[in-house]
């Protein structure tokens, strides 16, 4: 066991290029604790390496440039599921698809090096281990601020086991959303590196959570009768017969037949609730809004039910393209509320302006304004969400106007049967367990589901393959405590943890 720790301090003393590469590999251990691998016991191990790492460094340059290596393994193993998008236009971008993810890496990679660099300014000890905490939980926080944000992979987000475990472990999203689960994620991460009673104070931390994650499950149970019975069509269509519109009349039809299929199935278990169907992002072929002969056809389909939600793309009078959102009523497919995606995806819906070329298929997106919600006829108010927007903690419901359940719809076909999917859909789950409400996930190609305000998986339907999920949603749980305060919580208490560092490290505590 000695000799393993001599290895492991020897690997924080490296220098130059060998210290380099081995922070990129620590990085890339890290990233193995995100879903769906889950590997929480590896995180110990990669993140106390970057803080003794850090901690030997010649000078704050050299921190800064260990930071800046961690996070490139980091996220270039934990983004490598993006040259799938590219390798579906690799007759043009070929050249691209090795450059995917170190790109993405490249961009996120400085945020860390500050947090290397300012801790430096705390004297090594638990001090600087608890400002490098508070600090990493900052700037993670600050992605939001990266082209229009890119959030995608919080620390946090590792507890999201399947099934109970995960359940009991995301609960105190409730109070401090993924944000301050990244926060306790880095505080236990450097355990090993505390003293006794810095270990001891971990393990009551671990209890602690673990309790109120249970207590929070075990308090209440589900209802049903607010909400509607959701029927979720998930069409499985390619993204190579989307981009090539040669089989736009057939994949019409299979959503006609998969709804009518769906709500015929709703109407019988709606118990008095009203059925609503829905169709993943971009599911209708054309311009819906502007298809006086498709929109009759659709409610024709889904006769009986309030309403469908339909993903469609929108030209504008401003020559500018919308990815949106109709809900449509019967008799006759009238829209009676649009919604255009706020949050769009950055080099897939629009290009960055440094870009020295153009990735962008045509012109791009134009955002819509922010969220909203939607307020239908005989139906409980709900929030729409587009694909990507899903991933932004905080920012998915009208702070002004709390709906009763989400509605996520999403194509997440451009990213294979890849890691990609599975992160995005623990999104979805921790942005139910934030605000106390059950979510609603129409996807493509898989994963589409149901979360109750807990986070529990009520259902799903897996990747790849083409049907519907019928089922009843459940209510809405009362505001949470993030839902009102939102990400002040866990800026708040990463600030705490920063002055407590600050001052631990003017006391030069000899907890380490």
């Amino acid at each position: 066991m000695m000799f393993l720790y001599d290895k492991y301090i020897s690997l924080s003393r490296l220098h130059g290029w060998r210290a380099d590469l081995a922070m990129v590999l620590a990085g890339g251990v890290y990233a193995l604790g995100f879903p769906p691998v889950h590997a929480v016991i590896v995180l110990p191990v990669a993140f106390c390496l970057l803080a003794l790492a850090i901690d030997s460094a010649r000078s704050w340059r050299e921190a800064a440039r260990r930071g800046f290596m961690f996070a490139m393994g980091l996220h270039t193993v934990g983004l490598y599921w993006l040259m799938y998008a590219i390798l579906l236009r690799a007759d043009d971008f070929w050249w691209l698809v090795p450059l995917a993810s170190p790109g993405c890496a490249l961009i996120l990679a400085p945020l860390s090096a500050l947090t290397a660099a300012l801790s430096r300014l705390v004297p090594a000890g638990m001090g600087r281990l608890l400002a490098f905490c508070a600090l990493w939980t900052i700037t993670d926080m600050a992605r939001v601020f990266v082209f229009s944000g890119f959030p995608w992979n919080p620390p946090g987000s590792v507890w999201e086991f399947p099934g109970l475990a995960g359940d009991v472990m995301i609960q105190p999203a409730a109070w401090i959303g993924v944000d301050g689960l990244t926060l306790l994620t880095c505080i236990l991460s450097l355990a090993p590196l505390y003293g006794r009673r810095g270990r001891l104070a971990c393990a009551a931390l671990l209890v602690a959570w673990v309790t109120g994650g249970a207590l929070r499950l075990t308090g209440t149970h589900d209802t049903y009768g607010h909400n509607p019975e959701i029927v979720l069509v998930q069409g499985n269509v390619p993204e190579t017969e989307k981009i090539s519109r040669n089989a736009d009349i057939a994949v019409f039809r299979r959503y006609l037949a998969l709804t009518r299929q769906g709500v015929t199935q709703g109407l019988r278990q709606a118990d008095g609730r009203p059925v609503v169907f829905a169709w993943p992002e971009s599911a209708f072929p054309g311009l819906l809004l502007e298809d006086d002969i498709a929109r009759p056809m659709i409610m024709q389909a889904g006769q009986g039910a309030a309403a469908g939600i339909i993903g469609t793309l929108r030209w504008m009078e401003d020559q500018h393209w919308r990815n949106s959102m109709a809900a449509l009523l019967p008799p006759d497919g009238q829209a009676a509320a649009i919604y255009d995606k706020a949050h769009l995806v950055p080099f897939g819906e629009y290009q960055p302006a440094f870009l020295p070329f153009h990735v962008v298929p045509g012109e791009g997106m134009t955002p819509g304004p922010r969220v909203q919600t939607w307020h239908l006829p005989g139906i409980a108010p709900v929030g729409p969400l587009i694909c990507y927007e899903v991933i932004f903690s905080g920012q998915v419901t009208d702070p002004h106007d709390r709906p009763d359940w989400l509605m996520n719809s999403t194509n997440d076909a451009w990213y294979g049967n890849s890691a990609g999917p599975r992160q995005h859909l623990a999104a979805v789950r921790i942005r139910a367990v934030e605000e106390g409400l059950p979510v609603a996930r129409a996807a493509n190609t898989g994963i589409s589901a149901i979360f109750d305000g807990r986070g529990h998986e009520v259902t799903r339907l897996g990747w790849d393959r083409q049907g519907v999920i019928v089922h009843a949603l459940p209510d809405a749980l009362p505001p949470t405590l993030f839902g009102r305060y939102g990400r002040t919580i866990p800026l708040l208490l990463a600030v705490l943890t920063g002055l407590a560092g600050l001052w631990c490290g003017h006391k030069r505590s000899r907890f380490v």
